[in-house]
């Protein structure tokens, strides 16, 4: 798959839409035009279940008429198709009622400043290479052990894409990027029923993913460890959430803070800036220049400069999540935040996975929580979840079927220890994170 992206194309027609948008009266306007490129190649007992290829473009732009605004979107990017989009915008904004928080972000907060932060890989892999290397994970993963009878299926999959952000400030901010990723789920059987679980990398250079052979034997020695499951017993124990879905909790957190759910006045943590939300030695902060990283940007989605900031530091938050609307909309200025957040990264302590478990004694490692019982207006947390039972400070055996209860203030102030183990394949950089403790119903 090798399918060149040009951004030069993408920028005239990110131009043709500004022109056009103040030839129809509007006072500013703002477009983003992007064009993406695939391949996805899933495999399933030795067999291809499904091939894909993707190549899409796309151009939306918003235009303003002082405080009113209006957007339309296009697939078709030929000079004549972006001018109906356009006037397809102004005539919806002649409906629209205003909005006295609406606007362009800042010019003075413009990036100009754009380091390359090596966020493109190509990888000119072929449709044959790729079911080559998925049938080689799939076949490693059957290889460790024949109770690893089932499989979902490997997946590998290349993307790339670039991407133009241009505004009526004169702001162009111009980016490529590549993202691969190679997983494998299996199932394995016991008298107990069937288990599964799975393994997989992402990064956007492919020499940076782990090997087949690695990922499909680590997907099974994931399956075998969950069988045999036991059930639990209810009660209040100390929880350690894996590494693997630990970044779920923190999502909560910005999820609490962003500034949508403030000005609605809807998350557990309104009002909370400049005050102890997690132990001292809890430190959170964005690091949006990473190289290669997958949150890495030198802009955010409205041109924006990004910067490196603390939001929790020393326990206390020190920052909000916000575009410029939220920010207009709470008398502050925006965070660099349109379109999340950049390499949100949480500081880890001494201790590995091991030394975690040994220092808890007994308790539960959870590797897995299902369901949406998360409600980030209360901050009540209850989520059906699968793990470990923890004994002497070492697993002893899985578990399943059973439920870990809290409230979100309680467990952010209530950990013990971030371990080393640090996750980096997503936006979110955090090691294991053991928690006080938490209701667990069996």
């Amino acid at each position: 798959m090798s399918i060149s992206i040009n951004n030069s194309q993408l920028e005239q027609a990110a131009e043709i839409a500004l022109q056009q948008a103040t030839k129809q009266g509007a006072s500013a306007a703002e477009v983003g035009v992007s064009h993406s490129s695939g391949l996805s190649v899933t495999v399933r007992q030795g067999d291809v279940e499904t091939l894909e290829h993707n190549n899409d473009k796309g151009l939306g732009v918003t235009v303003y008429f002082g405080q009113t605004k209006a957007s339309a979107s296009t697939s078709d990017l030929r000079p004549e198709a972006i001018a109906d989009t356009v006037k397809a915008a102004c005539g919806i904004a002649q409906h629209t009622q205003a909005d006295e928080f609406a606007g362009l972000a800042d010019a003075s907060l413009m990036a100009t400043s754009f380091p390359d932060l090596s966020l493109y890989h190509s990888w000119d892999v072929s449709a044959e290479q790729a079911i080559e290397i998925a049938m080689e994970c799939e076949q490693a993963g059957f290889d460790v052990d024949s109770k690893i009878n089932n499989s979902e299926g490997a997946t590998v999959s290349s993307h790339q894409g670039g991407r133009i952000y241009a505004n009526s400030h004169g702001f162009v901010g111009s980016s490529t990027s590549t993202r691969h990723s190679l997983s494998c789920t299996l199932i394995a059987d016991d008298e107990r029923g069937m288990q599964r679980d799975y393994w997989y990398d992402i990064a956007r250079d492919a020499a940076d993913l782990d090997s087949a052979l690695a990922i499909g034997q680590r997907a099974a020695r994931n399956t075998l460890r969950r069988l045999n499951a036991r059930t639990i017993k209810t009660g209040t124990y100390p929880v350690i959430f894996a590494a693997e879905i630990a970044p779920s909790l923190f999502s909560q957190l910005i999820s609490a803070i962003r500034g949508g759910a403030l000005y609605r006045k809807s998350t557990f943590l309104l009002d909370h800036l400049g005050k102890q939300i997690f132990p001292e030695f809890i430190h959170i902060h964005e690091q949006p220049y990473l190289l290669k990283a997958l949150g890495s940007a030198a802009y955010d989605g409205e041109g924006v400069a990004t910067q490196t900031r603390n939001i929790v530091q020393e326990g206390v938050l020190q920052g909000y999540v916000l575009d410029s609307y939220s920010a207009r909309k709470l008398n502050m200025t925006t965070t660099a935040n349109s379109g999340g957040v950049h390499n949100l990264t949480i500081d880890s302590g001494d201790l590995d996975f091991a030394a975690l478990l040994k220092e808890m004694g007994t308790g539960i490692v959870v590797t897995e929580t299902m369901g949406m019982g998360v409600n980030i207006v209360t901050g009540d947390y209850s989520q059906g979840a699968a793990g470990f039972w923890v004994e002497n400070g070492e697993i002893q055996y899985p578990i399943d079927e059973f439920t870990i209860a809290s409230n979100l203030k309680d467990m952010f102030m209530g950990i013990q220890a971030i371990g080393n183990d640090v996750e980096k394949r997503g936006n979110t950089r955090t090691g294991s994170v053991w928690i006080n403790e938490m209701t667990v119903a069996g």
